[in-house]
């Protein structure tokens, strides 16, 4: 802190402008001086508190500050009437509305007049109303209309730009000429007309509002009135009123909870800027609750359920307290982009106390293992009753978590797949593989990565701040890998902006371009540091995009959706097109070598002793030996190796235009012990032409298979009738599992239920049997998982139908 003892110079210079004693006592005289005196003689009485009396008396530069004038001057100022509050912008401000579990309380009466001498006159001879009805059971129009009904809350959910009918009954029959009455909506803390935040609903076709009214019944003292919110109107909870205007004043309905409402995104209306005009797609993508998450290897897909579980009971209360953790401002809750930005950020823990954990580790000691979830359900209740976040996730927890959020909230949404992924640090379009100069990887110098798959979302939404045609599909990813304006987040970024190389468009196009166009190039590092071309695989990233079929169990390729055909003419344009917005591309093309290598597609289970076949081709007239490396490393599906199980440096010999089988022997007990949770086996191999200097290179990833769980049901399938679930497994290994935890749950029949084992011994077996009673008829899945830190990702499910 500045030592203001030593200010002698700074009180001399500007002494005449308040310590002269032609000075005035009043504030008017100096009121340049004013911001700058204040702060001053604050942090004067700062000092002076911490100093001691005799330094004070002592001290001649303190001294002119407790000045009479001056002592004066600032009792004037702090006794004058306080200025109304500022924020740090220096604008008036009133108190933040960012929360949709904080109401405002409005008064049962507002009176036009003032109190005469015997007070307000009385309003008993006035309409007053009796009851109102939210018509909110899943049996009555409202919800079934607004498809809704599957939403398990006593409140009224409804959808946006739809009418919906709420009955009212007076304490007389209705005159429509006499009588004058409103509905009134409100959301947040400090509701406001001109914020659409307060609505009032008018039934007269000479006064209506934002929200169209009118009435659809009468009799005898009940009416029937229906009301339809804009179709861009904020999406949340709101409380409702009814107000009766009389000639002196207004007279409402109390605060009651049974009268709270909430209002959704609305895929089915055209004017929302969520409608997805596609029936099987609305189905699938707002209303399917159980999905199915593609993972594993390009060449050997696998398929992980998921339990969306967006119509569980609390779930919907969750997804709105995401958006009220994040201090999302309550006017922008109904703009799609806002809003799916906004929680793109929150799903991920990484800087804004979000809803999960990441971790990659292996060790989840303190937490769920990712491959334990079953569902969004635990995680999004855990969130909302902890208010901390939950442990742990990868891609597709994120995915799964944030698919739920957006499908609860009425926008329309996928899970996706990217295989072969980039992850591009550096924004350069390429992955860059170092190597070293006898061909093996250098692992300090490669920063880039390619993850075996990596998940997402798509969205459906249009975007007005777009070119026309670049609305539909969005893609936002909550998966924390690089920044986005200072938090981690991702998109939405359009698809058909993606595929046309659009990459300037927000929001992070660029980065989801690369994810799907980026080039692997290896490069060998001499020992001098200069670097020399190697390979150029322009093919091998974003090799196929998987999502769920419209209802259906089958995957759907989308991968024509994110980009041409590779060697087309249209994919070299979309790349010329992103090069002129400053993406690097490594054009030139390497001299091939004259000896190919091959590497063979196995599918392995976990345990199992295997052989690994390398082919070199030699397609020259001329002998050649190729000095190889041959290392397998187990590898988390992000790209990262892990502990190496395997090297040998064998000396192929190939005569001309001759083929050499190299095999190796692969032993379990290898790599059993280093194996990670998803069972990931990466081959490298790369080899020297001794002939010519030629480096070659080649890679294969196995997806180890686990073992499987068996889950049956038994009983009558039927509404409110008992039924019993029977999840079994059997140890096959040698070795036990320790501290095993089972999961299983089934939407409409059954919430998540837990059960966990200290140990399962070597062959030996495990029986779970467990009661449930489904709730609503129609097609469902029961899945369950087992997980224990020797066994990750093993999982069983069962589909049955059940009647009403």
């Amino acid at each position: 802190m500045q030592d203001y003892t030593k200010m002698g110079n700074w009180s001399r210079q500007r002494k005449p402008l308040f310590l002269s004693a032609e000075a005035s006592n009043t504030p008017t005289a100096f009121p340049g001086a004013l911001p700058h005196l204040l702060w001053v003689y604050k942090q004067l009485l700062e000092r002076i508190s911490r100093s001691p009396p005799d330094q004070i008396s002592n001290s001649a530069q303190l001294r002119p500050f407790l000045h009479p004038t001056f002592s004066s001057y600032f009792k004037h100022f702090c006794e004058a009437e306080p200025s109304p509050p500022w924020n740090r912008r220096g604008r008036k401000a009133g108190p933040a509305d960012n929360s949709n579990s904080e109401f405002a309380s409005f008064p049962e009466v507002e009176y036009f007049i003032a109190p005469g001498p015997r007070g307000y006159p009385p309003l008993t001879e006035f309409l007053d109303i009796w009851g109102v009805d939210m018509m909110s059971r899943s049996d009555e129009s409202n919800e079934l209309e607004h498809h809704t009904a599957l939403y398990n809350s006593e409140h009224l959910i409804i959808r946006r730009a739809q009418e919906f009918q709420i009955k009212l009954t007076f304490n007389r029959p209705y005159k429509p000429n006499e009588d004058k009455f409103a509905v009134e909506f409100t959301i947040g803390s400090s509701p406001q007309f001109s914020k659409g935040t307060y609505i009032p609903v008018f039934f007269t076709k000479d006064r209506q509002s934002a929200w169209a009214g009118r009435i659809i019944a009468s009799s005898d003292n009940i009416i029937t009135v229906g009301i339809t919110p804009a179709a861009d109107c904020i999406v949340g909870k709101y409380n409702l009123y009814v107000a009766v205007v009389t000639p002196y004043g207004v007279r409402r309905t109390r605060p009651d909870k049974s009268r709270q409402m909430y209002i959704l995104f609305n895929p089915w209306a055209k004017d929302d800027a969520v409608f997805l005009d596609d029936e099987m797609e609305r189905e699938e993508c707002v209303m399917n609750e159980m999905g199915i998450i593609y993972h594993g290897a390009y060449n050997d897909v696998a398929e992980r359920n998921w339990n969306y579980g967006q119509f569980n009971y609390g779930i919907l209360d969750a997804c709105l307290f995401i958006l009220d953790q994040s201090e999302m401002p309550i006017i922008n809750r109904g703009d799609p982009i806002k809003v799916t930005r906004q929680a793109s950020a929150m799903m991920n823990s990484q800087d804004d106390n979000g809803v999960l954990v990441g971790d990659w580790s292996g060790d989840y000691l303190y937490g769920v293992s990712p491959t334990s979830w079953t569902g969004s359900t635990d995680i999004l209740i855990s969130y909302a009753r902890s208010k901390t976040p939950v442990r742990y996730a990868q891609c597709w927890v994120y995915a799964g978590v944030f698919n739920t959020f957006l499908r609860c909230l009425g926008i329309p949404s996928r899970v996706v797949t990217n295989f072969f992924s980039a992850h591009d640090n550096d924004g350069n379009l390429k992955t860059d593989i170092i190597l070293d100069e006898n061909g093996r990887i250098d692992k300090s110098r490669t920063r880039d990565s390619v993850w075996n798959y990596h998940c997402w979302n798509e969205c459906y939404m249009s975007r007005p701040d777009l070119r026309q045609g670049f609305g539909g599909w969005q893609i936002v990813d909550a998966t924390p890998q690089e920044t986005s304006d200072g938090l981690y987040r991702c998109g939405p970024a359009s698809v058909h902006a993606i595929k046309h190389g659009e990459i300037c468009f927000p929001f992070d196009a660029a980065f989801v371009f690369a994810e799907v166009n980026s080039d692997v190039v290896f490069y060998s590092r001499r020992k001098d540091g200069t670097m020399d071309l190697v390979k150029v695989n322009r093919t091998h990233i974003g090799r196929m995009v998987l999502t769920k079929a419209p209802g259906e169990e089958t995957r759907r390729d989308i991968t024509d959706q994110y980009k041409f055909p590779e060697g087309t003419t249209e994919e070299r344009t979309v790349l010329e097109k992103a090069e002129g917005y400053g993406c690097q591309r490594v054009k030139a093309d390497p001299p091939l070598a004259d000896v190919d290598l091959t590497l063979p597609t196995l599918e392995i289970s976990v345990g199992d002793d295997f052989e690994l076949d390398l082919e070199f081709v030699n397609r020259s007239q001329e002998k050649r030996t190729v000095e190889a490396y041959i290392s397998g490393s187990v590898v988390y599906y992000t790209g990262v190796s892990g502990k190496e199980f395997l090297f040998r440096t064998p000396s192929v010999q190939i005569g001309p235009q001759k083929s050499v089988k190299e095999l190796v022997q692969i032993e379990s007990k290898k790599y059993m012990q280093h194996l990670v949770e998803q069972g990931n086996i990466n081959f490298i191999v790369t080899g020297k032409i001794k002939e010519t200097g030629k480096i070659i290179t080649e890679s294969k990833l196995v997806a180890l298979h686990n073992p499987k769980l068996s889950v049956e049901v038994s009983g009558k399938a039927k509404v409110n009738e008992e039924m019993m679930v029977t999840v079994e497994f059997t140890n096959p290994f040698s070795f036990n599992l320790e501290d095993v935890n089972v999961r299983m749950e089934g939407p409409g029949v059954m919430l998540p239920r837990r059960k966990t084992y200290s140990l399962i011994l070597g062959n030996s077996n495990l029986t779970w049997t467990e009661q449930f009673s489904p709730l609503r008829a129609g097609k469902t899945r029961i899945i369950a998982t087992l997980d224990s830190p020797s066994l990750r990702q093993v999982n069983g499910q069962v589909s049955f139908t059940v009647e009403p």
